[in-house]
């Protein structure tokens, strides 16, 4: 099951993308936000496995909201939906660390691929490490060589 994060500041688009996605047998809407403070703190105590987000509707820059969003959940995957499809645009937030560009223009089946494909492919983030005195090679038995 995909946990989803839905970040769209107008309240009609939501629900729209709200009722559509929930037809989805795989995926779960687990929480709205309008703004990018609620879209931080809702990312931060969810951790969603991907945040749909319309970057033109928040209160903050598409690059600064993806960044921050990627620090308050690491491992959630972003997928941008948004009506500019401009190639500049598209390259931007693809470089701020989106995982998926979708225009609203062409929205869905090709969103719902790129949200499967975002869940599929999303960072994992890496295992805690243990100090290097601590680790041993698998063949040590304890006896001195």
């Amino acid at each position: 099951m995909i946990r989803l994060l839905l970040i769209e500041s107008q309240p009609a688009i939501r629900r729209g993308l709200r009722m559509r996605l929930t037809l989805e047998p795989d995926v779960t809407v687990i929480g709205e936000a309008r703004d990018g403070l609620a879209a931080l703190w809702q990312a931060s105590m969810l951790r969603p496995d991907v945040i749909l987000v319309d970057t033109e509707s928040t209160d903050m820059d598409g690059v600064r909201l993806i960044a921050a969003l990627r620090s308050a959940s690491p491992e959630s995957a972003t997928v941008i939906l948004s009506l500019r499809d401009d190639a500049a645009t598209r390259r931007r937030l693809l470089a701020a660390g989106a995982a998926a560009f979708v225009s609203k223009h062409e929205c869905g089946d090709r969103l719902l691929h790129a949200i499967r494909e975002a869940a599929a492919t999303r960072a994992v983030p890496p295992a805690r490490a243990l100090p290097a005195g601590r680790l041993k090679p698998a063949h040590d038995d304890g006896t001195p060589r």
